[in-house]
């Protein structure tokens, strides 16, 4: 097999994401059949096919399905390698760590500037969307990630487990119990996704309750409790992410029947460095520091009232 080009497998790609020729050729601005010339091409070169055209459509084949998944992981490596060229270029020590709402990051910094005092620290604030990506194609090199993730192309070491609460409207019937049971939360809605609490559904059907399809849940957390304030619904947060978004609409209360969350750390694999061994030692001490307690407690206020 000839090497492998990555401008026709971002055509590729292109492709695979719409299942549409045409509106693969717009997005990328060349023109239908110099698209399907290339694709063509990269055919020839892997030896295998990777769309299956018929009047109903275009649609992958099991190939194009395999080299689909492997060819954005590619992508993403290639782009991390550019990255990690520039700055070296640059003759700077950098660090990007990347981190979901609530999560602490400070111990890191402080002890690797401790380390390395001229060493540059970029601060990358993540979502449940780009936790991964992010680490994937370079723009982070180090992130303390909210648990269960994919686990391809990256290293992962679990740090501690969170308590998880839930978070209501000020007005909600149940905002002034003290504590909450995922029974007595079953009936109301659940502002996210349900697999995200299966202690949830399994009350809700346990009580003869439907559970609603995973449908168009926001990932957001700003956006989550903007729909809490705004109705009777429910969700679920880890205890240091409600604390960090403590407003006065919005209340938190303790569910002890709800497991507690992980939270590791992610790096890609293969990747080392003296710089990047140093900050994944540092995280090992967060195992024994962060404890629920001490994140609910890291400077910041009670939730509601």
């Amino acid at each position: 097999m000839s090497e492998l080009n990555l401008r026709r497998l971002r055509y590729f790609l292109a492709v695979a994401d719409t299942l549409s020729f045409g509106r693969a050729a717009q997005e990328l601005h060349i023109a239908q059949p110099v698209l399907s010339r290339q694709v063509a091409v990269l055919e020839r070169e892997l030896g295998v096919v990777l769309f299956e055209r018929s009047a109903r459509g275009t649609a992958l084949t099991d190939a194009g399905r395999l080299i689909a998944e492997d060819g954005r992981q590619l992508l993403r490596s290639a782009g991390a390698l550019e990255r990690r060229a520039r700055q070296a270029a640059e003759g700077i020590e950098r660090l990007a760590i990347g981190f979901m709402p609530g999560l602490l990051v400070t111990p890191i910094v402080q002890g690797l500037r401790q380390s390395f005092p001229d060493i540059r620290i970029e601060l990358v604030r993540t979502g449940w969307d780009d936790q991964v990506e992010t680490i994937l194609d370079g723009r982070v090199d180090l992130g303390l990630v909210r648990l269960p993730v994919p686990r391809r192309g990256l290293q992962v070491e679990v740090l501690f487990h969170e308590e998880r609460v839930v978070v209501l409207s000020a007005s909600h019937p149940l905002a002034t119990a003290e504590e909450l049971s995922p029974h007595t939360l079953a009936e109301y809605e659940l502002i996210q996704n349900p697999d995200a609490a299966p202690e949830w559904r399994a009350a809700r059907l346990a009580r003869g309750l439907p559970v609603p399809a995973g449908g168009d849940h926001p990932h957001e957390v700003e956006i989550k409790l903007e729909r809490v304030a705004a109705s009777s619904g429910v969700a679920f947060l880890p205890a240091s992410t409600a604390r960090f978004y403590t407003r006065p609409d919005v209340v938190v209360r303790p569910v002890p029947g709800l497991a507690p969350g992980p939270v590791g750390v992610a790096w890609a694999a293969g990747r080392e460095s003296t710089l990047l061994n140093r900050a994944i030692t540092l995280t090992h001490t967060l195992r024994a520091s962060l404890t629920t307690e001490r994140v609910l407690d890291a400077g910041t206020a009670p939730a509601g009232p």
